[in-house]
Parts: C-alpha cells; sequence; structure tokens
C-alpha cells in the first residue's frame, strides 16, 4: 500500500512540473513575418517593421550560412543594448520561414537580456543561431562592447 501511495505521488508530481513548465516558443511570442525586418526594443519581443529606439545602430557583418544569410544590427545607448534589428535571416521557403519565426524572437529576447552574445542556441534553428551569434559578435565589437 506504501509503494502504490508513493507511486501515486510521484506521479502527480512530474504530472503538475510537466503542464507548468514554460516552453520557449510559448508565452506571447509574436512571430516574424515573410518579407518584414524582425525588430525588437527594450526587453519585449515581437515582428514590427521599422522603428528604432534611441542610440546608435551598429550593424554587424552578413554570415552566410547554409540556408541563407544572417545579420543582426543593434541599437546602443552608452554600454546597453536598447534594441535589436535582424534585417537579414533565411526566408526563401516556407520551412526557413517557421523556423526562423520562432527562433528570432528567441535569440532577440536572449540578447536583450544578456547584454552579449552569450546567448544558447534555439534547437531546431542551429545555422540561423550560429549566424546571428556570429554577427552579433560582428556588432558588438563594432560598437565596442
Amino acid at each position: 500500500m506504501r509503494r502504490i501511495a508513493l507511486w501515486f505521488a510521484g506521479t502527480v508530481s512530474v504530472v503538475v512540473l510537466l503542464f507548468s513548465h514554460q516552453t520557449s516558443t510559448g508565452g506571447g511570442t509574436t512571430l516574424a513575418t515573410p518579407g518584414s525586418r524582425f525588430v525588437a526594443t527594450g526587453g519585449t519581443t515581437g515582428g514590427t517593421t521599422g522603428g528604432s529606439a534611441a542610440g546608435s545602430t551598429v550593424t554587424g557583418d552578413v554570415v552566410e550560412t547554409r540556408w541563407g544569410p544572417v545579420q543582426v544590427a543593434l541599437t546602443v545607448d552608452g554600454s546597453t543594448i536598447t534594441a535589436v534589428d535582424v534585417p537579414q535571416y533565411p526566408d526563401s521557403n516556407g520551412h526557413d520561414r517557421q523556423i526562423n519565426s520562432r527562433a528570432l524572437p528567441v535569440l532577440v529576447r536572449e540578447t536583450l537580456d544578456a547584454q552579449s552574445a552569450s546567448i544558447d542556441m534555439v534547437s531546431g534553428a542551429t545555422f540561423t543561431s550560429a549566424g546571428y551569434r556570429q554577427s552579433l559578435q560582428s556588432a558588438l565589437d563594432k560598437a565596442g562592447l
């Protein structure tokens, strides 16, 4: 009887933990639309066209990936990254658009949170993530951060 009670309590705990887990693709992330530039400012993420925060803009190198070019532009105010723009990313087909509409908001949010290129790669978007980090690092180097 004791084993059954322990098994039941363990199972309930695991189920509660699974349902309360926040995934990287959930929770209000707005997706980038095809043909638009991905821009996020001030710690929020979203796919919008145009706009920038106050400060100077530094554009990173264009990094050629297996699926297409990736480029990151940063708006910096002093030593703080206030906005991230991704003017170039792979979007030549539906699969690229689907992957990057999920990956770019995550990468941008992590950049704004970390204020550096020390960010995690996005599972399923390995090439975009690697290109993003490389372009991000070049923009940070140009900004002197």
